[in-house]
């Protein structure tokens, strides 16, 4: 009784979304149960997370937000993102199995907004509806030094505002988005969370997707890159880890099975899910960090990408997710995949 009350104190105090509810069962001993493979649970990851076996898990495989603004993080501060981050991968050292793998697919923050930084201001020529340029109004204001920005315009036949534009960098009128804002690296960070739980980088992986504007939030007039490219750190629990390269052919283990970039299409339709990888993604990590019979672990399932992963190659799959629309939608996409392959085989 005394552990039942424990737990109920335990689970009273966490932070849950206000329309997710994770319901505890409790069993006689007043241990919670372990979650059974093959399915997928409503709730947030850091709290499920200690209901997996210890142990079990030989390959998680997840991509969490990536604090880019989508909808279902709206609300998410960064310090709060960070803190789920932590959570999560500290309850990945109880169960993944020794030698197992966790595969975290995550991009940098291309535009994180830092009001302490300066105002970025950029001159750009091809945008110029003048041809005066700087050098002409420094030379013009040095040959009469009492002219106003008026007189150095008539002078040189432009505008008011071209001269002071010239003279102080102001031809920059914000862009379409964000002008205070730089690139934020998150692999470090991750990397402290992991070596604290007693898990170490053991490799690191680059997906080069098809290029991504609608993450590009910076302003317009800019020398910044596009979003095409994303990272797989892959962390290892200390253990004996088998190395099988039958689980590939040959031509598989040369085109990607020891290639650190991986060049596979994005998803073309988001439709049902604004953040989805591509299958083919979920099925590299899985087919080369576990094996046939092995559970595969998802805490932010989403679509249900891994979890199809993980059926199309005989492993077995747990999942997380703590929008109930997406638990929904991942249950009917593991199903028509089913439905799929069933008739692809034809009838026994």
């Amino acid at each position: 009784m005394e552990s039942i009350d424990q737990a109920k104190l335990l689970f009273s105090n966490a932070k849950l979304a206000e329309d997710v509810t994770i319901l505890i069962v409790i069993n006689l001993e007043g241990h919670m149960p372990h979650l059974k493979p093959n399915k997928i649970y409503l709730g947030r990851a850091e709290h499920l997370i200690a209901q997996v076996t210890p142990n079990s898990i030989a390959v998680s495989f997840w991509s969490p937000p990536y604090f880019v603004g989508k909808e279902y993080e709206r609300d998410v501060t960064y310090e709060q993102w960070q803190q789920m981050l932590e959570d999560v991968i500290h309850g990945h050292e109880k169960i993944l199995k020794p030698g197992g793998f966790m595969v975290i697919n995550i991009a940098d923050i291309l535009c994180f907004q830092d009001e302490s930084i300066p105002r970025f201001q950029a001159m750009n020529v091809s945008n110029h509806k003048s041809k005066v340029t700087k050098e002409m109004v420094v030379a013009a204001k040095a040959q009469h030094p009492t002219f106003s920005r008026y007189q150095l315009a008539e002078h040189l036949g432009c505008s008011e505002q071209t001269i002071d534009r010239r003279l102080n960098g102001n031809n920059i009128r914000g862009g379409k988005y964000n002008v205070q804002t730089r690139v934020k690296l998150v692999g470090e960070r991750l990397e402290e969370y992991a070596y604290k739980a007693g898990l170490y980088l053991y490799d690191r992986r680059i997906w080069v997707k098809d290029p991504a504007w609608a993450n590009s939030k910076w302003i317009s007039n800019s020398l910044r890159a596009v979003s095409e490219f994303e990272d797989l750190y892959v962390f290892w629990k200390p253990g004996q880890t088998i190395v099988d390269r039958k689980k590939l052919d040959p031509v598989e283990w040369k085109n990607w099975g020891s290639r650190g970039v991986w060049y596979i299409d994005s998803v073309r339709r988001n439709d049902d899910h604004e953040a989805k990888f591509p299958l083919e993604l979920a099925e590299r990590v899985v087919r080369l960090y576990s094996g046939a019979g092995d559970v595969v672990l998802d805490p932010f399932t989403g679509s249900g990408t891994t979890a199809i992963a993980a059926i199309k190659n005989q492993r077995n799959y747990i999942g997380f997710e703590k929008e109930k629309r997406y638990v929904e939608l991942a249950e009917a996409n593991i199903l028509d995949s089913t439905k799929q392959a069933s008739l692809q085989l034809g009838p026994s």
